[in-house]
């Protein structure tokens, strides 16, 4: 999810200090606060406390993970919202013309990660640190994610990728 502190606790209404000492374990929160926080994550609180039954797998179907949007540009996040997790996978559409990010823009991902798209139909042009890569469908391309970058449909029509995005992976 890519959440700093102060992210997690506006979302959460619960302190950045309170969130802090919870997860250092120097403190432990009350089951409202606890709930809080699951709800800023995005997690029930079974999946925050880990007290779900049935398994090691998680299943998301077609067309049922999280949507979110900007102007011509949709996203879909194919992996569900676990604790500890480090990768995040999500289908992006496109529209001909518009940009992920912009140039200029600070860095989105932590630092040391790393990120993979794949192009499934149309094409893109990746911009990583102002060096650009034309990318079409089969595509793929890997790049440290902490970098400025971006992506831009240069086409006619719509173009869709996936974006795999490990976080705080990459060694220096």
């Amino acid at each position: 999810m890519g959440l700093s502190l102060r992210d997690l606790a506006e979302r959460s209404a619960v302190g950045a200090a309170t969130l802090s000492q919870v997860e250092r374990g120097e403190s432990s929160p009350t089951l409202t606060v606890a709930s809080r926080i699951a709800e800023g994550l995005e997690l029930t609180l079974s999946q925050l406390l880990r007290l779900e039954e049935g398994g090691n797998v998680v299943v998301v179907r077609s067309g049922s993970g999280r949507r979110s949007s900007r102007p011509g540009h949709g996203i879909e996040e194919l992996t569900p919202p676990l604790p500890g997790q480090r990768a995040d996978v999500s289908r992006h559409r496109l529209d001909p013309g518009r940009s992920t990010g912009g140039e200029g823009d600070p860095p989105i991902h932590e630092p040391g990660s790393r990120e993979t798209v794949v192009v499934l139909a149309g094409s893109v042009e990746l911009t990583v640190d102002g060096e650009r890569h034309p990318l079409a469908a089969g595509d793929s391309a890997t790049f440290d994610a902490d970098l400025p970058h971006n992506l831009h449909n240069p086409g006619a029509t719509t173009s869709e990728f996936l974006a795999v995005i490990a976080a705080g992976l990459r060694r220096s």
